[in-house]
């Protein structure tokens, strides 16, 4: 076994046998990390309640030569109080931790993912943006090489941004209005998405509700579900455990 140090974020919890849990994180060095918290659900448990999902912790482990590793200190960086104290927030929170789960590939470093997710939580406990997540998303599937193309017509090159007026998923970008078909796209929607992934972050995140920003909220949504073949659940359960 190997020992290693590593900060991470705690994505889910499992409970294992009576007094031990299975604590996956997605880590700077080491990228998605399961491993086991011994006596973490006992009452006198030094460091059980620092291991909850949402957690940012500097942590001291053994590499094991399984699926699983050990962890055998924990120290507390962030806990996002506000967050977990917002209900809105922390559905949010865990729309994005259930997409690095997935996203995240064991013992695969990914340093990027990694400070995408931590900066993501400290932008949603510093302001309530509905924005946060969906950014979050579009900017992993950048991130993937699979970000959404929205300077030209993906079907035939026009570039008249007054004529692109749908996003097709299958098709991985804008439309025209002669090539449309997919949903609908509003030019405060596709200046929106433009801002998300052209540099723009801090202005789309003082952002306002508004209906481009439902409507980008739910664009990135699907987007997202696509690329991972599946749904989110914590986005269409409404539950934040």
């Amino acid at each position: 076994m190997t020992l290693f140090r590593d900060r991470g974020m705690v994505l889910r919890t499992i409970r294992l046998g009576e007094a031990d849990r299975i604590v996956t994180l997605m880590t700077e060095q080491h990228g998605k990390v399961r491993a086991v918290a011994k006596g973490v659900r006992r009452t006198k448990s030094k460091f059980g309640s620092r291991l909850e999902p949402l957690s940012h912790v500097a942590l001291l482990g053994w590499q094991g030569r399984g699926d699983l590793d050990m962890i055998n200190q924990v120290e507390v960086i962030d806990t996002f109080r506000t967050v977990r104290e917002d209900l809105d927030r922390m559905a949010a929170a865990m729309s994005m931790l259930e997409v690095v789960d997935q996203i995240g590939q064991e013992r695969h470093g990914n340093p990027r993912l990694y400070e995408m997710l931590v900066g993501a939580m400290a932008a949603l406990a510093e302001r309530d943006s509905p924005m946060v997540a969906p950014a979050f998303f579009l900017k992993v599937l950048a991130l993937e090489g699979s970000a959404p193309v929205l300077d030209v017509c993906v079907s035939c090159g026009q570039e008249d941004s007054g004529l692109l007026v749908a996003f097709d998923l299958t098709e991985g970008g804008v439309l025209c209005r002669s090539c449309r078909r997919g949903r609908p796209l509003s030019a405060g929607g596709l200046s929106l998405l433009r801002r998300t992934l052209g540099g723009g972050l801090a202005g789309v995140l003082a952002e306002p509700p508004s209906a481009a920003v439902d409507e980008v909220a739910a664009l990135a949504t699907e987007a997202m579900e696509a690329h991972l073949d599946r749904r989110l659940r914590s986005v269409h359960s409404g539950q934040v455990s």
